[in-house]
């Protein structure tokens, strides 16, 4: 239900008028400084269940998204040391696919703002033979503490809908890598095919919050995930948006029927 506030110039009541500069969390308004305690309150109740959560929302299909994801990047596996942010990447499972694919050689940086999700994935790198490739920090995607030109790829997977400003944050990416570097997006996005996206409507809205509280009691988080998706610009305004930071070679492929998308550019 929408909030209600007193007009005293008008003397009665109507609906809260949403800040010049609103973002929104889910279907609601909220100020950009809000958004991200809200989201950081998300990740920390579905630390524990990241991957689960991700089942729930593509029926376990976002593991073969993610290989795709990787394949396409193709990190080297010789020559000059390949340098990966990957940004939003608290459970490792990206960097990890990176180090793997690359045969040892990638080094990536996993960055999160959440220090919940980081936790998870230093469980997850201690246990698995490229865990001493990776290294985690907890940062902010809008504003990254770090040199211009520092590596070769950025990637974010299932992230950057939650980023407040999403604007600031690809700024960043294209800031911190090497000219030739390569970003890569992989978002839940806007289904294209027709039937599919009903089908795919009510799974999201009668069934998603419904398995979050049955499996792990939280209905209010996996509710607004499913919303964050639907709020997020779809395939073509994103990658307006993407060029627009300064990125060129800008394109995308879907994956089942536009469910999920991987965006690429490089810094040219």
């Amino acid at each position: 239900m929408t909030d209600m506030k007193t007009d005293a110039a008008a003397g009665g009541t109507g609906p809260a008028t949403p800040p010049s500069n609103a973002t929104h969390f889910g279907f609601r308004d909220v100020a950009p400084d809000e958004k991200q305690g809200l989201v950081n309150g998300v990740f920390r109740n579905v630390a524990g269940n990241y991957d689960l959560m991700n089942d729930f929302m593509s029926v376990g299909v976002h593991r073969l998204w993610k290989d795709a994801m990787v394949s396409w990047l193709a990190p080297r596996k010789s020559g000059a040391p390949f340098t990966s942010l990957d940004m939003a990447g608290g459970t490792g499972d990206i960097a990890l696919r990176i180090a793997h694919r690359s045969g040892g050689h990638a080094r990536v940086m996993v960055a999160d703002i959440n220090d919940a999700m980081l936790g998870e994935g230093k469980k997850r790198a201690a246990t698995d033979a490229m865990g001493d490739r990776l290294s985690f920090a907890c940062m902010n995607a809008e504003k990254l503490p770090l040199e211009p030109r520092q590596f070769d790829a950025y990637t974010i997977a299932f992230g950057i809908r939650n980023v407040p400003d999403l604007d600031a944050a690809l700024s960043e990416a294209h800031r911190v890598l090497k000219p030739g570097g390569r970003f890569m997006c992989l978002e839940f996005s806007q289904v294209v095919v027709p039937i599919l996206d009903d089908i795919y409507e009510r799974w999201s809205f009668d069934v998603i919050p419904w398995l979050g509280q049955m499996v792990a009691g939280d209905r209010d988080s996996y509710q607004y995930l499913v919303e964050s998706i639907r709020k997020f610009p779809d395939q073509k305004a994103f990658e307006g948006r993407i060029r627009d930071a300064g990125f060129s070679r800008v394109t995308h492929r879907n994956f089942t029927g536009g469910i999920a998308a991987i965006h690429s550019g490089y810094k040219i």
